[in-house]
C-alpha cells in the first residue's frame, strides 16, 4: 500500500507552519525543510548512496540529523540510528550487523569514527554532506508503507542486540493511533528531548510531519530548559520518563503549569505510585503509556478520562492495537500476572537477520513482549516489571519496581534501583541501590528496613542496601539493572 510521501504532503498542506524550533528561537518552516531534506538526499546520491541502501547514523539531537533522517525517505533508504552513549565496538557491530553501506556522523565524533573498521570512503560527516556538489533526481510523490524505514537495535541486556526492523506503515500507523487517543489541537507543540535515536524520539518527528504541528528540539536533557519551554513557549506535550518527571516536579516547586499544557506522556516502565499521586495533587497532566521499541513507540496509553480513576495503569491498548496476557500459552483471567502479547500495524515484522529470534517472539501475529502486567476487570493494562528482571526468592514472584516505588516514598530517598542476587536458601534475594536526597544526608539501613518492613512482604524487603551518588541509566533514563548487578559484584569482592 501506498500513500502520498509524508513531508512532501505536508509541505504542501502546510508549507508556513513552524516543523521544528529549536532552543536559540531559531525557526523552520515545513516548507524549508522538505527543501533542506531534498537537498542533503541530492547530495547523498552525489556521495553514491542509492535506493535499498541502509545508512548509518550517529548523531545527538540536532537539526542537522532530523534533516539526514527526512533525507532518507527521499532516497528510500532505511536508517540504522546509533546510540552516542555505546562504545565503538557495539557501534561498529551494529553497522557489520545490519550489512550498512555508508556512515554518516556528527562532526563532534569524528575522532571515534577513526577507531572503526569503516571505509574512509563510506564514512562522512553531516557537515562534509552539506558541502557536497548536489546531484538532481526524481522526487518521490509517495511511500510504500510496507518499505522498512528504520532499523534501531535494542538494548542487548542479554546476548547480542538485535535490529528492530520498523515500516513506514508502523511509523504511520504509531503516530494515527496516538492521536486517536491523545486527540489532535490546532495549538499543539510537541516538546524534544528524548534521543531521535530511540524511538520514544523519533516518532515525535513522524508525528509532527503526519499531524503538521511544530517540534520543539532540545539537543539534550536539560530540566531547567524543559521547565522554561513549557512555561513561556505554549507547549502542550513532553514525552518524558519516570526520573525526568521526577526532576521536572522538583523545578515546578509550587508553581502550576500554565493550562495549555495538557499531557506529560510517560513511557519507559512502571511508574512509582507516590510520584503519579503528587502529579494528581498539583494537577500535572500525565497520561501513562506502554511501548517499546518493537512497537514503534506507545502502543497502550491512558485517556485523558481516565487518567485520574485508573492511577497507575498503562491505560487500553490504542484503537488499531491489541494487548492480552498469558501464561504458559494460555490467555490469562482479569487480574492475573502474566506476560504482555501486543499485536497490530506499529508492531515490527520482527528483527533483521534473526530468524530464530522471530520465531521465538511472534506468535500467529502476536508479540511476546518479555514484560510482566495484568489486565484489570474494565481492560486496563497494568505493567508490573520486565520478565528478565523478575526476582524468584523462594518460589514467591519479586518485582524489583514494587520495591523501588515503596522505597521512593521516603522523602530522604531521592532515587531506588533493585537487583536480584543468588541466595543459597532462597534462589533469589532483592537488594537495593539507593540515591540519598540532600548533601551528605545519613540513611539509616534499619529506619529503611522498617519502612518496608510496613509495607511489603518479608521476602520483598532487601537483604542489602547500597548507597550510591547515581544509578546507571541509559540515553533514554532507564534504569540499567545489569550495571546494578556487576555493581553487586564488585562490592562482594
Amino acid at each position: 500500500m501506498e500513500i502520498p510521501h509524508w513531508l512532501e504532503k505536508r509541505a504542501f498542506l502546510s508549507p508556513n507552519q513552524t516543523a521544528i524550533q529549536l532552543t536559540d528561537g531559531t525557526t523552520i518552516s515545513f516548507a524549508n525543510l522538505r527543501q533542506d531534506a531534498v537537498t542533503f538526499a541530492g547530495k547523498l546520491i552525489g556521495c553514491g548512496v542509492k535506493c535499498g541502501d541502509r545508512i548509518a547514523l550517529l548523531s545527538s539531537n540536532s537539526y542537522q540529523m532530523v534533516v539526514a533522517i527526512h533525507a532518507m525517505t527521499y532516497i528510500n533508504c532505511s536508517v540504522v540510528l546509533l546510540n552516542t552513549r555505546l562504545s565503538g565496538t557495539e557501534w561498529q557491530f551494529q553497522y557489520d550487523d545490519a550489512a550498512c553501506t555508508y556512515l554518516l556522523y556528527e562532526d563532534i565524533y569524528e575522532a571515534d569514527i577513526k577507531n572503526l573498521t569503516v571505509s574512509s570512503r563510506d564514512t562522512y560527516s553531516l557537515t562534509a554532506i552539506e558541502k557536497q556538489k548536489e546531484t538532481s533526481f526524481n522526487i518521490p510523490t509517495e511511500m510504500d508503507l510496507e518499505q522498512i524505514f528504520t532499523i534501531l537495535y535494542t538494548s542487548g541486556t542479554t546476548g547480542f542486540p538485535k535490529g528492530v526492523q520498523l515500516t513506514y506503515g508502523n511509523h504511520f500507523w504509531s503516530a494515527v493511533s496516538s492521536a486517536l487517543n491523545l486527540g489532535l489541537h490546532k495549538q499543539d507543540r510537541w516538546l524534544a528531548t528524548l534521543p531521535l535515536f530511540h524511538v520514544g524520539g523519533l516518532s515525535i518527528l513522524i508525528r509532527s510531519t503526519v499531524y503538521g504541528i511544530p517540534v520543539h528540539l532540545h539537543t539534550k536533557y536539560s530540566k531547567q530548559a524543559i521547565h522554561r519551554d513549557i512555561m513561556d513557549q505554549g507547549i502542550t506535550i513532553v514525552s518524558v520518563v519516570t526520573v525526568m518527571l521526577e526532576e521536572l516536579l522538583g523545578e515546578l516547586g509550587e508553581q502550576n503549569y500554565p493550562s495549555s499544557m495538557r499531557c506529560m506522556l510517560l513511557g519507559g516502565g512502571p511508574v512509582p505510585r507516590p510520584l503519579l499521586e503528587k502529579c494528581k495533587k498539583k494537577g500535572v497532566p500525565v497520561f501513562q503509556t506502554y511501548g517499546m521499541t518493537e512497537t514503534s513507540s506507545q502502543i497502550v496509553t491512558l485517556s485523558h478520562e481516565d487518567a485520574l480513576h485508573k492511577l497507575g495503569s498503562a491505560g487500553k491498548a490504542l484503537f488499531t492495537a491489541q494487548v492480552k496476557i498469558v501464561k504458559e500459552g494460555k490467555k490469562l483471567e482479569p487480574n492475573d500476572i502474566g506476560e504482555i502479547m501486543v499485536k497490530g500495524p506499529m508492531v515490527t515484522r520482527g528483527y533483521y537477520k534473526r530468524e530464530e529470534a522471530n520465531k521465538e517472539a511472534f506468535q500467529n501475529g502476536w508479540l511476546h513482549t518479555g514484560d510482566l502486567g495484568y489486565l484489570d476487570e474494565d481492560g486496563y493494562l497494568y505493567v508490573v516489571d520486565r520478565r528478565k528482571d523478575l526476582i524468584v526468592s523462594g518460589g514467591e514472584n519479586v518485582y524489583p519496581a514494587e520495591i523501588e516505588s515503596v522505597l521512593k516514598e521516603l522523602d530522604s530517598v531521592k532515587d531506588a534501583g533493585v537487583v536480584g542476587i543468588t541466595d543459597k536458601k532462597w534462589g533469589q534475594v532483592p537488594v537495593a541501590f539507593i540515591v540519598q536526597a540532600g548533601s551528605k544526608h545519613s540513611q539509616d539501613i534499619n529506619q529503611l528496613k522498617t519502612f518496608c518492613k510496613d509495607r511489603l512482604a518479608k521476602y520483598k524487603i532487601p537483604k542489602k542496601f547500597f548507597f550510591v551518588d547515581e544509578l546507571p541509566r541509559n540515553a533514554s533514563k532507564k534504569l540499567l539493572r545489569r550495571e546494578l548487578l556487576e555493581w553487586v559484584k564488585r562490592e562482594e569482592d
